[in-house]
């Protein structure tokens, strides 16, 4: 984890039991913060596909690496003063993505995150927070991050919406409530996954997320969970790992991915990946009569037909 990271996560920890609220009708910043172009660091790029499954000597780059290379500037802008919910506490709710193409591994890419969209929930109050990556003017990759601020005083039947996409964002359809519907039909079941008590720790090397709720149970358990959590964004990847192994490990199978963070899974822990190859979609489910789900979602493939067409920088 590079200092900065290591300064913004303190500062977030610092100014979040200042963040009282009031939370109903509060303003998000209006800014959007950047970095400039770079190539990702080879061994970080190689270490995080290790611990997500994908091929560490692949070419390009893993589907949801932006998103790591971009925490940095996301965790910046939610430690600041000025954003209104702690950064500590905040739920990871919801996350899609879509690139244009394939990422090499040696580009260099620009990134961008800005915030929107808060609304009211039942259990609090939700905001995207927003990623563009752009290669040579281009935007070739871009998410959305749906969080959850959980506070008293919430609409008790407000639902989660579907907010707007930004007008400049590349978008591969239309944006669901849900990646996958609870009454469904289960999906058939693939391979069962044996995660570690130290997962977490893995990832937030390769990633720089140290939460704390990830890392130990001792430090888990001063948050109020019994033992540390995956985080949400490696079964994420993890899932989209398999798709891509079970696509002949083609980095181009992937061009839109979505999924809904359901309930954390407690390490260690087995769960077992379910998909459909024919519709894209996923889940990850634990083991027993009645399995728990963890995450659902869909992936569908990158065609020149699946989305808007990326959007040129002025």
């Amino acid at each position: 984890m590079t200092t900065p990271l290591a300064l913004h996560l303190l500062k977030g920890a610092l100014t979040s039991p200042t963040k009282r609220g009031p939370y109903a009708g509060a303003r998000l910043p209006q800014d959007t913060l950047t970095l400039p172009a770079a190539a990702p660091g080879p061994e970080h790029v190689r270490r995080y596909a290790r611990v997500c499954g994908h091929d560490p000597r692949a070419d390009t780059l893993p589907p949801a690496y932006p998103h790591v290379m971009a925490f940095p500037l996301a965790t910046r802008l939610m430690a600041r003063r000025d954003f209104p919910f702690p950064l500590l506490g905040l739920v990871h709710t919801r996350i899609e993505l879509t690139q244009q193409r394939p990422l090499a591994r040696t580009e260099r890419i620009g990134l961008s995150v800005h915030t929107e969209n808060p609304a009211a929930h039942r259990r609090g109050t939700t905001f995207d927070v927003v990623t563009r990556a752009e290669s040579d003017g281009e935007v070739v990759w871009h998410s959305r991050s749906t969080y959850l601020c959980r506070h008293s005083g919430s609409t008790p039947d407000a639902e989660p919406r579907q907010s707007a996409p930004p007008q400049d964002a590349p978008r591969a359809g239309a944006r669901r409530q849900d990646a996958r519907p609870q009454e469904l039909e289960p999906l058939p079941s693939g391979e069962t996954w044996s995660l570690p008590a130290g997962l977490g720790r893995r990832y937030a090397a390769a990633s720089g997320d140290r939460n704390p709720i990830h890392l130990h149970a001792l430090t888990a358990r001063a948050f109020g969970f019994p033992r540390a959590l995956a985080h949400g964004m490696w079964t994420f990847a993890r899932c989209l790992a398999a798709h891509e192994a079970d696509s002949g490990g083609r980095a181009e199978g992937i061009g839109f991915a979505e999924a809904d963070f359901r309930a954390p899974v407690f390490l260690p822990a087995r769960v077992v990946h379910a998909a459909d190859q024919d519709t894209g979609a996923f889940e990850l489910r634990g083991t027993g009569e009645r399995p728990r789900i963890h995450l659902t979602g869909h992936v569908s493939p990158c065609t020149g037909s699946r989305g808007e067409t990326a959007t040129r920088s002025a």
